[in-house]
């Protein structure tokens, strides 16, 4: 990733985080089938990510091509954190959040995730 890239990351994650304390939602990709838009990490071999937006309106963007049949799905906070977060730990996955259009964003592990969401204070 680029200084650049890395710099929007962050800032989307920033924006995820706030975002989705305020609505008490998560917005990921879901088959009518079941399964999650995933795919493999940049980042750490081995490891998937799960993607999540803050917003349903950015998880549609992400519908297309190889996601074009999953459909924008909410999850309310509460789950995303209790349960979500503490399978995908158990599970070695890690969290996409608020990737953009290229898939660029960055990849969090869901413990530290589960922490930014439950304080109350907001980095700067």
């Amino acid at each position: 990733m680029t200084l650049q890239d890395t710099a929007e990351s962050q800032a989307n994650h920033r924006r995820f985080i706030r975002r989705v304390k305020s609505s008490h939602q998560v917005w990921g990709l879901r088959l009518k089938e079941g399964g999650w838009a995933s795919c493999p990490s940049n980042d750490h071999e081995e490891k998937t990510v799960i993607c999540f937006w803050s917003d349903k309106a950015y998880a549609a963007r992400h519908a297309n091509e190889s996601w074009a049949d999953y459909e924008p799905t909410p999850i309310e906070l509460d789950t995303f954190i209790n349960h979500w977060l503490t399978g995908m730990d158990q599970d070695g996955v890690l969290v996409g959040t608020n990737w953009d259009a290229n898939l660029c964003g960055l990849e969090i592990d869901p413990r530290i995730l589960g922490q930014e969401l439950l304080t109350d204070e907001e980095k700067k």
